[in-house]
């Protein structure tokens, strides 16, 4: 990975899409770090561990801490995702769409990309007025009116849109996909918060086992700080700084557990099924062509890690919307069935589970078209040995297509869902939030690797020809 990087450096095209590249990332995390006015970010930081949800630190490391400290970035990438979602699955259901997307050309995709920038901004604003619904139920804004209200959503939607801006840029001009380097960024710039998280509750964990940190301590001093919030949040925030006391062993698991999950997802992400594909010798005038054998590659996860982001959005979506009206008071009804669709509940690990299967059949389909191949094949003199060309040849793409992407759907649903089952047990919250963000940062490192090789190999080419 380092070797090709270096390759890549000393290619002066190839530079600069790095280069631009860095820069974008380097103005989204100065962007991530610009307050938006009227909200008291000390206390916001406070009720955020108080809620402790899995579901909301894993949103807060995606957009790099912004959502806890309500910068610009506050709602990160996460809008655009959920209008690409959205409109891919509208593409599929809407023959209109269908058709736009497949017979407009160059054009048609143009007008879908519109659509979906207009939905970004409609799904940033639902989003934005939700947050800050939560600022002022939560008591979080230094002022209140129209004029604070507007200058708040505003804010977060203009961030939001202007981080898919940038990570179009990043297509068109950089390396990689925008919308992972981003996402990449994020997580990647939470590391040293993350480990000095581990430190402290090591340090907890001290305190507690002497004596010298006790519930009652904790609810006694967050009063005192905390003036204005009520007592059922003091003691959620009291019993959420005890569940992050860290016994020192558990940091070794934790470590490993992390390498021994990079070696899976960089052995699954080269692992590939290859079908044998003979050419036919056909006479072209006087010269002989063909009759040479060759393979046709299948990737085993050929959706890479969006996936998991999907169907993280989906799966989160009822405990999002139920945050954004208001988190119901314990011992309620209503806090039951919260409950019941939080992160850390079963259901939302089966629906998880299922999510991502489904999207990577999902993008399977879109990226790897069996009928299309088997024509190609037909039309070059190509065949598979042991089935004839046309329809029995698509027919055998498409059942070893289903088979190996149920292999990397099943890959991706185990390593995402392991990380959370293990928080349950062990005494962090941290790990289910790490597991699926060291998925997302090694998916986007290997991606923007093999991004990088495929244009050092296309200029090596065009440097033959020419």
């Amino acid at each position: 990975m380092i070797q090709t990087v270096r390759k890549a450096w000393g290619i002066p095209e190839l530079r600069k899409k790095i280069t631009f590249t860095l820069l974008i990332l380097l103005i989204y995390r100065i962007g991530s770090a610009i307050p938006v006015p009227f909200i008291d970010s000390r206390m916001l930081e406070a009720t955020f561990e108080s809620m402790g949800s899995t579901f909301l630190g894993l949103l807060n490391m995606m957009t790099g801490g912004a959502l806890s400290m309500a910068t610009l970035f506050a709602l990160g990438i996460q809008p655009y995702i959920n209008s690409s979602i959205i409109i891919q699955l509208l593409t599929v259901a809407i023959p209109a769409l269908e058709r736009m997307q497949r017979e407009g050309g160059e054009e048609g995709k143009k007008k879908i990309q519109a659509i979906t920038r207009y939905s970004t901004v409609a799904i940033a604003l639902l989003q934005a007025w939700g947050y800050y619904s939560i600022l002022k139920t939560n008591y979080l804004l230094e002022s209140t009116g129209i004029w604070p209200a507007l200058v708040i959503i505003v804010s977060f939607v203009a961030g939001s849109s202007f981080l898919m801006w940038l990570g179009e840029q990043v297509n068109e001009f950089g390396v990689g996909n925008g919308i992972s380097m981003i996402l990449f960024a994020g997580i990647i710039s939470r590391i040293p918060s993350a480990i000095s998280g581990m430190m402290e509750g090591v340090t907890i964990w001290s305190g507690v086992k002497d004596g010298l940190i006790t519930r009652e301590g904790l609810i006694s001093s967050f009063t005192a700080q905390y003036p204005a919030q009520k007592a059922d949040r003091i003691a959620d925030m009291a019993d959420q700084y005890l569940s992050r006391a860290m016994a020192p062993w558990v940091i070794p698991l934790i470590l490993l557990g992390v390498l021994l999950l990079i070696v899976l997802i960089v052995f699954v992400s080269d692992a590939e099924r290859r079908i044998p594909v003979q050419y036919a010798k056909r006479q072209v005038g006087r010269k002989m062509y063909g009759g040479q054998s060759t393979h046709l590659p299948m990737k085993v996860n050929m959706s890479g890690v969006l996936p998991i982001i999907f169907a993280q959005s989906i799966a989160s979506l009822p405990v999002t919307i139920w945050t954004f009206v208001g988190i119901p008071e314990k011992g309620t009804t209503a806090y039951s069935i919260y409950s019941f669709f939080d992160s850390k509940s079963i259901l939302y690990m089966v629906v998880y589970f299922l999510m991502i299967i489904g999207f990577s059949y999902f993008y399977s389909t879109i990226q790897f078209n069996p009928i299309e191949i088997s024509n190609n094949l037909k039309k070059n003199g190509g065949f598979i040995p042991g089935f004839r060309p046309g329809k029995p040849t698509s027919d055998f793409i498409a059942k070893v297509l289903s088979k190996i992407t149920l292999f990397g759907a099943i890959y991706l649903g185990i390593v995402a869902i392991v990380p959370l089952i293990a928080g349950k047990f062990l005494p962090t919250s941290a790990l289910a939030i790490g597991g699926t963000s060291v998925i997302i940062v090694v998916g986007v490192a290997l991606e923007t690797v093999q991004a990088l090789e495929s244009q050092m190999l296309m200029r090596q080419y065009k440097g033959f020809l020419e």
